[in-house]
């Protein structure tokens, strides 16, 4: 029996993009665009109006003309989606910023006097004090971010989506989009890849093979966990691991966070995806694996 031909057919969801883009309220300029411009147009004619009595218009027009123009790039100018005058003052910031951090909770302390001055200049600039983004790691999982806010972290299954008829990945798509397009604030999916070990899944083949019903059946899991071990004393085991974060202001606090990973574990439900928040053991680890990639991750805590 032949399936219906809209079961093949998957149509596109629409969701919008650029949700956070600032509202245009000028033409096609934002209002920090029409800020900039305002300003360097007042500067530039006070400036003529200096200087009407001692230069030509049309001198003063060819003097600040590649100043308009830069301004006005950088104004008006993106790049991978971000403004060039963020990307200008980040790079101001990073290059009046120290380049060295050491972790000092109780503060640096200051050279001894007896130092000489031209060791005190290669040293290469002043150290600070590491200042890591996440402050502390509530008992309910919840990552305090300081005045970024409050973050809450979640792990995503997986599905196989190929394998699906048409029909399938139809209501899975469109689910997906409406938990999507139901977004209230900053949320984030991480997709990351660590070490496996399999050791522990080795031994509990290893040791409850002998009580399997069936000789056949314990031959089988211990041919199973000698693949396993071989496996992986030949390569290195990856695999895959789906992070769900919510962020919301400091003043909605944890609680706001939580809320909406339930919000998204409902959601995410029509799409066959479960979603599981961690506690403060599981955060803890996620932070120590993106802290070192290589690491090993703990049993359980994810």
């Amino acid at each position: 029996m032949n399936a219906p031909a809209d079961d093949e057919i998957v149509h596109p969801a629409r969701i919008p993009a650029d949700v956070a883009k600032s509202d245009q309220v000028l033409g096609p300029l934002t209002a920090r665009q029409t800020a900039i411009l305002t300003v360097c147009s007042l500067v530039l004619y006070g400036g003529y109006w200096a200087t009407r009595t001692l230069m030509h218009p049309l001198a003063y027009a060819a003097l600040v003309t590649p100043v308009a123009l830069v301004v006005t790039m950088i104004a008006v100018g993106r790049r991978d989606g971000i403004g060039l005058d963020h990307l200008l003052l980040a790079a101001v910031r990073f290059h009046r910023s120290p380049k060295r951090h050491v972790h000092a909770p109780e503060g640096l302390p200051t050279l001894p006097r007896a130092v000489p001055a031209a060791w005190r200049t290669q040293t290469g600039g002043p150290s600070a004090v590491l200042r890591l983004p996440c402050r502390e790691v509530s008992e309910t999982g919840t990552l305090d971010l300081g005045h970024d806010g409050r973050t809450a972290l979640a792990v995503c299954s997986t599905l196989n989506f190929a394998l699906r008829t048409g029909g399938e990945q139809q209501a899975l798509t469109d689910a997906f989009a409406r938990w999507l397009n139901s977004l209230t604030g900053p949320t984030q999916l991480l997709v990351r890849a660590h070490r496996l070990d399999v050791g522990p899944l080795v031994d509990d083949l290893t040791s409850t093979a002998p009580a399997l019903p069936h000789p056949a059946l314990e031959q089988a899991a211990l041919a199973h966990a000698g693949f396993l071990d071989s496996l992986a004393a030949d390569r290195d085991l990856l695999t895959r691991q789906v992070l769900l974060a919510t962020r919301e202001p400091a003043a909605s606090g944890g609680p706001r966070a939580a809320h909406r990973l339930a919000e998204a574990a409902r959601a995410l439900e029509a799409a066959e995806i479960t979603v599981t928040a961690l506690d403060h053991l599981g955060a803890g680890e996620v932070l120590r694996l993106a802290a070192d990639p290589e690491a090993t991750p703990m049993e359980g805590a994810c």
